[in-house]
């Protein structure tokens, strides 16, 4: 395991949770960052703009290897080849500067986990003491980790020795509760390694855990949850001026009600508008935040949030309590209403339907959004992604566990369950319009308050959803797909297509399962 002495007794310095001043200090004497105008710190990422799924590996070991779901995204690695990379990381630490943060995941206490960040960045360690929550100087006299991260970028791995795809690897080891990466600098493989590890560890306690955004009115009683893949407006929807943030990405559900994993939000920033995202546009603004991968002027240091030219994965990394209505305590009560959200690029979902037992099962087993497939003239073919229960990558046990415990809260708290389409209205992307943020903020407003509980709905032919009849602030030429295109058989053509996409994920899943161990 990684060594923890002090680092008075190490052959090279080990520094260890310093705050955000000191790790800018740092990050700029190494030349890993600079500082932009608005006070950010922005640092480049590297090959990899985003997270490296084909190189995740879990350790086969006793204690775990009969509850993991073997398929394609979870792949085996050996204890001895495990062993070899970490004595690699071993030997980097001990003969260079690197930097440990000791924080906290869960917000409820009576889960929380423990965990010890070891990073060869400065902006690496800063990171995870943004998206974890931070503990009191008290708490740090006696913290012992119950799970540690090492992340050394400069550590890469020999495929042909060590057994992996690539030089990139992220290897977790849940016997041993370590987690080592290397061969990457994206920092959101820190944050996903341990809502992957509470994937497993969380559900034995009857906790479900869950990829979703939360927030809450101001009365406290009516929590929503979001649920969603990237770019369908999880965090923009649940960053709502008028309700409080519980948190943006990662939460658990327990017999008490939802509390946050984390103690930051990991946002988006590409095209952010402050005019649209005031809450979030703040943050990225702020000292502490770190940009990745965001373009900037020179000269005037200037962010250009609207810049392509690295990715289109452009983040922002700050603590929660950047934003103004945010609970700071991490916690909330049981879910009124719970919102799946696609941006179909297919243009034949609804913009709401109302969910029964067997679609909410279907919707969250599917985990669907779509995007296009490039910016070339005419219409494009759009792209359909499915992402088991909204969080493929980062589930250890057979997705059926996870929907299960879903469908039997949801019951037993009385939640209501809706889909909403954040994509395309009028036609496929290329012929319809993106769905007006303004419609889809006035949809949610409507759900949260209780607005669409009776209302009369009518039942779309083709999936089967139930679509309310009205929706305040939204007209009634949007709320019906079918009716919303020019020519309702196409409308048909391209719904039966996508609904047996839908059908052919479902069954994959099912034979994914059945061949699992």
């Amino acid at each position: 395991m990684i060594k923890t002495v002090p680092a008075r007794d190490r052959p090279a310095p080990e520094r260890r949770n310093l705050s955000p001043a000191a790790l800018y200090e740092h990050a700029i004497r190494r030349d890993e960052a600079v500082i932009v105008s608005t006070g950010a710190l922005t640092a480049e990422t590297g090959h990899h703009t985003g997270r490296s799924p084909k190189d995740k590996f879990f350790v086969k070991e006793p204690t775990s290897e009969g509850a993991i779901w073997w398929h394609p995204g979870n792949q085996p690695i050996s204890s001895a080849r495990f062993d070899g990379l970490l004595q690699k990381m071993d030997e980097f630490c001990d003969t260079h500067e690197v930097f440990t943060q000791d924080v906290f995941a869960c917000a409820d206490t009576r889960h929380r986990l423990r965990v010890r960040v070891v990073t060869e960045l400065a902006w690496h360690s800063l990171f995870a003491r943004n998206l974890f929550i931070r503990p009191t100087a008290d708490e740090l006299l006696s913290f012992e980790p119950d799970f540690t991260v090492i992340s050394l970028p400069s550590v890469k791995a020999d495929p042909k020795s060590d057994g992996t795809r690539s030089e990139t690897f992220i290897l977790v080891n849940l016997g041993r509760r370590i987690v080592i990466i290397g061969g990457t600098g994206y920092a959101g493989e820190i944050k996903k390694s341990i809502f992957t590890a509470l994937n497993y560890l969380l559900p034995a306690k009857g906790v479900f855990p869950m990829h979703c955004s939360a927030n809450v009115g101001s009365g406290g009683s009516d929590v929503a949850l979001f649920f969603g893949l990237s770019g369908t407006g999880k965090t923009t929807l649940s960053a709502d001026p008028s309700r409080r943030l519980i948190g943006d990405d990662e939460h658990g559900w327990s017999d008490s009600g939802v509390f946050n994993f984390e103690g930051g939000c990991y946002a988006k920033t590409i095209r952010i508008r402050k005019e649209s995202e005031p809450e979030i546009y703040a943050a990225t603004e702020s000292f502490g935040t770190i940009l990745e991968n965001v373009v900037y002027d020179p000269r005037t240091r200037i962010p250009d949030y609207d810049s392509e030219e690295k990715t289109e994965n452009t983040r922002a990394a700050y603590p929660v309590d950047l934003i103004p209505n945010a609970v700071l305590s991490g916690i909330g009560k049981h879910p009124s209403n719970v919102i799946f959200l696609s941006a179909d690029a297919y243009g034949v979902l609804p913009p709401v339907a109302r969910l029964d037992e067997k679609q909410i099962r279907h919707y969250f087993l599917s985990g669907y959004t779509a995007k296009v497939a490039g910016t070339e003239r005419g219409v494009v073919e759009p792209e359909p992604i499915f992402s088991t229960c909204f969080a493929s990558p980062f589930l250890v046990l057979p997705p059926e566990r996870y929907a299960d415990m879903l469908i039997e809260r949801v019951n037993r708290h009385q939640a209501e369950v809706w889909m909403l389409n954040t994509g395309w209205v009028g036609g496929p992307y290329g012929v319809g319009q993106r769905m007006s943020i303004a419609h889809t903020r006035a949809i949610v407003r409507a759900v949260v308050q209780g607005r669409l509980h009776d209302q009369p709905a009518h039942v779309e032919p083709v999936f089967g959803l139930q679509i309310p009849d009205l929706v305040p602030d939204v007209p009634r030429e949007v709320l019906d797909p079918r009716s919303s295109w020019p020519d309702p058989d196409e409308y048909d053509r391209q719904a039966r297509k996508l609904r047996g996409m839908f059908e052919e994920n479902i069954h994959s899943i099912g034979r994914s399962a059945s061949t699992a161990g």
